[in-house]
């Protein structure tokens, strides 16, 4: 039974690596001009997500969460979006969700509490537009893991962040 449940586990990870990853190249036309994001910070429990600069807030959107929205994630597959802080680590003009910025999960501290657990810690989080799979769905917290917004959202951010910037993932 443990061994069927890690095998479709698996599949779903491999369904969730790919699904940020493929896609039409795009590029944002939009360019932001405003103070440099210094970090940013997620509060699932409002499903808000906050562009900070120094003490104040830039921009605020709403999100859509894993499908599992939750608790912290603690194994691949296990639908929940991270809790804790990591870092923008890169950026995909070739999203399957239109645009994605990438963040660092998992941390050593990810690793270590899913290898405890005899899984894997997932990957491949990201912050996502919906693209066209996640406008047919049209419901709330239905991403793998990740962070999702609108495309058009999802333009302004991708050019508004660096890498490095801190995300802060609130419960």
């Amino acid at each position: 039974m443990i061994r069927a449940i890690r095998a479709f586990l698996a599949v779903v990870a491999v369904a969730v690596v790919a699904s940020c990853g493929g896609g039409d190249s795009l590029q944002p036309s939009k360019t932001y001009q405003g103070p440099p994001i210094t970090q940013i910070v997620v509060k699932k429990a409002d499903r808000k997500m906050y562009l900070v600069s120094g003490k104040e807030v830039v921009k605020s959107y709403k999100v859509n969460l894993g499908n599992q929205p939750f608790g912290p994630k603690q194994f691949e597959g296990d639908g929940r979006t991270p809790e804790g802080m990591y870092f923008i680590d890169r950026f995909n003009p070739r999203s399957r969700y239109h645009l994605s910025v990438g963040i660092s999960y998992p941390s050593a501290q990810d690793v270590a509490k899913a290898a405890a657990m005899g899984l894997r810690p997932g990957g491949d989080i990201f912050i996502h537009g919906l693209g066209p799979e996640g406008r047919a769905l049209n419901r709330a917290d239905w991403t793998a893991g990740c962070i999702a917004v609108t495309d058009e959202e999802i333009e302004e951010i991708f050019t508004m962040l660096r890498p490095g910037v801190p995300i802060f993932i609130y419960p």
